[in-house]
């Protein structure tokens, strides 16, 4: 069914953080060299790993897995708001605000399920050493990826295709620098009630269900780890742990505070900080996290750039 069927607007506008024209360089330059720390760290993560085969471990694999997807994630969003900036255009297309919104869901909800997975990863380790490679086999590795980018499609695919539904009649300001899926729906004139409890049901289970089974994962770990005869077994199994919980901590405090908490006259603003801390800084900060406290990772980084300035 064509878009014009349930629209009548063509194009969205983006007010971005700040209408104020003197913040814009500012704005500007910060989040290109934000961009650029995320790509460059991102990308160094995965190279490491790759070639380095001490990291062909499935944490190492998941772990690879987790920087392209928050590479993805931030490509979706800052790309085009520096675009907006530079050329002092504040217009997205329909279409583009809805492919934005899906590949946007789509990376979140990935980074929500890896970060499972990788909790899980944790749990048989430690928790069971002996059966380690006997559960955590390539092919289970695979399929618990490929499991969490089929549920996160779903999430994706689901709240796009209940937004397309939608009608927009003459309000198209977002108070955004993204397509974000609340502000669209409230700037709908159709019944919404539908993409509500959607957002409520997938809502709970991203925020409150699988942080919830992390937490178990975590405290039966913990539980595990004190029990560790070795201090410096202790030690290298919390420095683990302990950048993972970083990473789930940093992720979900900014992504509740989005969804979980009721509005209230300044909400937009702080939506938009709470976005731009799960959107733009925590994939940019999660390069850091898993290497600057991880020995095999920095050894890894080493030897990678050492190469790469060594070849011709």
């Amino acid at each position: 069914m064509k878009p014009g069927n349930h629209t009548g607007v063509a194009e969205f506008l983006l007010l971005g953080l700040s209408e104020q024209q003197e913040l814009q360089p500012l704005l500007f330059g910060t989040f290109l060299g934000m961009y650029l720390v995320t790509v460059v760290g991102n990308i160094l993560i995965i190279l490491a790993i790759g070639s380095d085969p001490h990291l062909y471990t499935p944490m190492y694999f998941f772990l690879a897995n987790f920087s392209l997807t928050d590479l993805c994630l931030s490509s979706t969003t800052v790309p085009r708001m520096l675009v907006n900036i530079q050329a002092h255009r504040c217009t997205i297309s329909y279409v583009g605000c809805l492919c934005q919104i899906y590949f946007f869901l789509w990376f979140i909800g990935l980074d929500v399920f890896l970060l499972a997975v990788m909790a899980y990863d944790r749990l048989v380790a430690i928790c069971h050493p002996l059966h380690y490679t006997l559960v955590m086999s390539p092919r289970c590795c695979t399929l618990l990826v490929a499991t969490s980018l089929i549920l996160a499609n779903s999430y994706s695919l689901t709240h796009t295709i209940l937004l397309a539904q939608l009608s927009f009649c003459t309000n198209n300001v977002i108070p955004h620098f993204f397509c974000e899926l609340l502000p669209l729906l409230k700037l709908s004139c159709s019944d919404t009630y539908a993409n509500q409890c959607v957002l409520m049901y997938w809502g709970g289970a991203l925020t409150f269900l699988i942080p919830l089974l992390i937490i178990i994962s975590y405290i039966r770990i913990v539980a595990a780890i004190v029990r560790v005869p070795s201090a410096s077994g202790k030690w290298k199994a919390f420095s683990t742990c302990g950048s993972q919980l970083s990473a789930v901590c940093l992720f979900y405090a900014s992504a509740i505070g989005v969804y979980f908490i009721p509005s209230t006259a300044d909400s937009a603003s702080r939506d938009r900080i709470a976005a731009v801390m799960y959107a733009v800084v925590t994939p940019m900060l999660n390069p850091f996290i898993y290497s600057l406290r991880n020995k095999d990772m920095k050894r890894a980084l080493q030897r990678f750039l050492s190469r790469a300035l060594q070849s011709p």
